[in-house]
């Protein structure tokens, strides 16, 4: 119940700074201030069942997310398939359930669970292929065929087929598959997979669709390339990969702060204000083929998730993340996440998630604040503000964020300028800061404050 009580005083705290106005803008109002947590049913326990992550709710609750994204659960396709259970994205049948994980009834059971905790559900929806044992692939036009008649690959995906979307009855047939999901099995939105690689037109009719009877629906697109064109009409959010791969090198020693702050640059010239972004230093992706954040970010990997909550956009936190898990997870085989008993990422995400709920500078697009670059004067420091007014109560929310993206102590001269003013630091002191103040920062160190 706590996460429930939590809830409803976010939404009073958005009710009391938002208009009805501009909480109806764009995206569902309890998007703003979310954080969303990417479950591997698979490797989330050690059943790997909806029952086994549906015992594991409150504790995610308590953790403070407000957003499952739920990796593909339907049955996966036996012809082709890659290793001992095969890849989620095989999809053999849209509209029914791996039995891997359980039963529609367990899955209804799990739904019923989250929302109970306050908690958005949505699916992983494979839109680009299927399984090459799918039905669908029974059926004339379906799927791209070479000149001899055989189903077509994409890439190296040697384990799909790739959907044919000048084939009007497939799409009719996609359409109505999402249709069951939301209507009949109450799903809140879908992750949609490779969403580039389907025609936006499809995207734009089927999620037009969708909110006529589910106008709270949530949506996120797999693609950053083609952000403006998807974010247009039919997705709320897009994959910030470039910000990602950016982390990586700077975390690397490969990229500067420099390179950071010309990134945001260019987003805020390409891609409408209205998107929003997802921010994370992994994901099923990351974690199987290029290994964990500590793999790729080293003694950075902690600066980099503080700082993926406060840049503009939404937090994602991908499975294990929270409990220290250090080990790439199997894609196609049982692969149980590592537990690490007193792991302090799991302090490090419930401070963080609190941090986002209860500054509404560092919420999404319009209702949060743009962020400021601070003046300093050591080009291996990260310095902003996100600085916000409340409407209805006229109060300020500011953060402040100063980081070290270095593996080398640097002193550091941050101007606040009209900022400076009492603040209390996430580790809860409280101090007063001068328009003008020096640092010395150890490496990869950050400092983030709050008024």
């Amino acid at each position: 119940m706590k996460k429930l009580f939590l809830f409803l005083a976010v939404v009073a705290m958005m009710v009391a700074c938002t208009s009805k106005k501009e909480c109806a803008h764009k995206h569902p109002c309890f998007v703003y201030n979310a954080s969303i947590y990417e479950l591997n049913t698979r490797q989330f326990t050690p059943e790997g069942t909806f029952a086994a992550a549906e015992a594991e709710l409150p504790r995610l609750a308590e953790l403070g997310y407000d957003i499952i994204w739920i990796m593909p659960i339907q049955p996966i396709g036996e012809l082709e398939r890659k290793g001992g259970l095969g890849s989620y994205y095989a999809i053999k049948d849209y509209c029914a359930f791996n039995p891997e994980f359980g039963t529609r009834e367990d899955f209804e059971h799990f739904l019923a669970k989250a929302h109970e905790l306050g908690f958005k559900v949505i699916l992983d929806w494979v839109a680009n292929h299927t399984a090459p044992d799918s039905e669908w692939t029974k059926n004339d036009g379906w799927h791209y065929r070479d000149s001899l008649g055989n189903l077509m690959v994409q890439y190296d995906w040697t384990d799909i087929s790739k959907l044919n979307y000048e084939n009007q009855d497939m799409r009719a047939a996609m359409k109505q598959a999402m249709h069951w999901w939301m209507d009949t099995i109450g799903i809140d939105g879908f992750r949609c997979d490779v969403a580039g690689e389907v025609p936006t037109d499809f995207w734009n009719d089927a999620m037009a669709e969708l909110r006529v009877k589910h106008p709270k629906m949530f949506t996120l697109a797999e693609d950053e390339a083609k952000a403006q064109e998807l974010t247009e009409t039919a997705f709320d959010m897009y994959y910030g990969w470039e910000l990602h791969h950016l982390m990586n090198s700077v975390a690397q020693g490969k990229k500067t702060v420099q390179d950071l702050w010309d990134y945001f640059a260019k987003v805020d010239r390409t891609i409408r204000p209205e998107a929003i972004r997802m921010n994370f230093t992994s994901n099923h992706d990351e974690n199987s083929w290029n290994g964990t954040e500590f793999e790729r970010m080293g003694d950075a990997s902690d600066l980099f998730a503080v700082f993926t909550y406060i840049v503009p956009g939404m937090p994602m936190i991908y499975t294990g993340q929270p409990s220290g898990n250090h080990h790439r997870l199997e894609f196609f085989e049982k692969d149980l996440i590592d537990r690490v008993e007193g792991a302090p990422q799991k302090a490090m995400y419930t401070k963080l998630n609190a941090l986002r709920e209860n500054n509404f500078a560092l919420w999404s697009n319009e209702i949060g604040a743009p962020m400021v670059r601070l003046e300093a004067d050591n080009d291996k420091v990260f310095a902003c503000v996100r600085s916000a007014v409340c409407p209805k109560s006229n109060k300020e929310n500011t953060v402040v964020a100063i980081m070290n993206m270095s593996d080398k102590e640097q002193t550091v001269t941050v101007t606040l300028g009209e900022h400076a003013g009492k603040y209390t630091c996430v580790c809860g002191k409280t101090k007063k800061i001068k328009s003008t103040v020096k640092l010395t920062l150890q490496p990869w160190q950050h400092i983030i404050l709050t008024k």
